[in-house]
């Protein structure tokens, strides 16, 4: 996903007077120039910064629907709302299979030190925004057994 095509759909949903979809919109676009200032790539937005912010927005949506009590369902619709929204924007995720599949593939040599700590160290920053950090761990405290 591009900061570009986030703004052109942000810009859509404004003609189209889709107020609640342009301010979940609206808050992706200042979540990616906040990470992309604090990482001091202003100019020309890598997508895998994109993509990271998305993921990170989506994990705080999906927080919501769950911390939200029962006894307030307009707030959860409006939380589950924003979720799916985010959720249209996010890069899809690696599997646990795809990610086991990838590990034996690529990372042979690290898991065969049967070290946790080492393997995960190796594997975060090549599946950084492919796959979700617990599947990985899940993964890995498997084929370290």
């Amino acid at each position: 996903m591009t900061i570009e095509q986030l703004r052109k759909d942000m810009m859509a949903a404004a003609k189209a007077r889709d107020k609640e979809r342009k301010e979940v919109l609206s808050a992706l676009v200042g979540a990616v120039m906040k990470l992309a200032i604090d990482e001091g790539k202003r100019d020309n937005i890598p997508e895998e910064l994109v993509d990271r912010a998305i993921v990170k927005e989506q994990r705080a949506a999906k927080e919501s629907i769950d911390t939200c009590p029962d006894s307030r369902p307009e707030l959860k619709e409006q939380y589950t709302y924003r979720y799916n929204v985010i959720s249209e924007y996010a890069p899809k995720m690696m599997s646990t299979d795809e990610i086991r599949q990838y590990l034996t593939q690529n990372c042979a040599e690290v898991l065969a030190t049967k070290n946790k700590g080492q393997i995960m160290k190796t594997v975060m920053p090549l599946l950084k925004g492919k796959a979700d950090g617990k599947d990985i761990s899940k993964v890995v405290a498997e084929l370290t057994k």
